[in-house]
């Protein structure tokens, strides 16, 4: 039985490796390039974003967003933060992954 458990933890690892990759935080380029501000990944079609958009602009809150089907660049910046899922905003730093507004609101208090 033993030396199943090396097997059986490889075998965890790999079925559940983009997870442990997302708990380690972005690559460090992409949040660099944005500094202190609020960057949205869309696409014009989800109802999400959608919501996302109007909470940032009933807020005032200036926000760059870049559509991933149409824009090269924010296709690019999307894949090295390992989205699965929009929208995605960076916030200081922070990924957040879905429409989670009170997140978004907690992490914009301090900016």
């Amino acid at each position: 039985m033993k030396s199943w458990l090396p097997i059986i933890f490889i075998f965890i690892a790999i079925i559940y490796w983009q997870d442990i990759a997302l708990k380690m935080g972005p690559p460090p380029e992409v949040p660099a390039q944005h500094n202190d501000k609020v960057v949205m990944y869309s696409a014009s079609w989800c109802g999400y974003c959608k919501k996302m958009r109007k909470l940032f602009n009933d807020n005032n809150i200036a926000f760059l967003e870049y559509d991933i089907e149409t824009s090269r660049e924010g296709r690019e910046q999307y894949d090295k933060l390992r989205g699965k899922i929009i929208p995605l905003v960076l916030i200081k730093g922070e990924v957040i992954r879905g429409y989670k507004p009170k997140k978004v609101m907690s992490l914009l208090e301090d900016v």
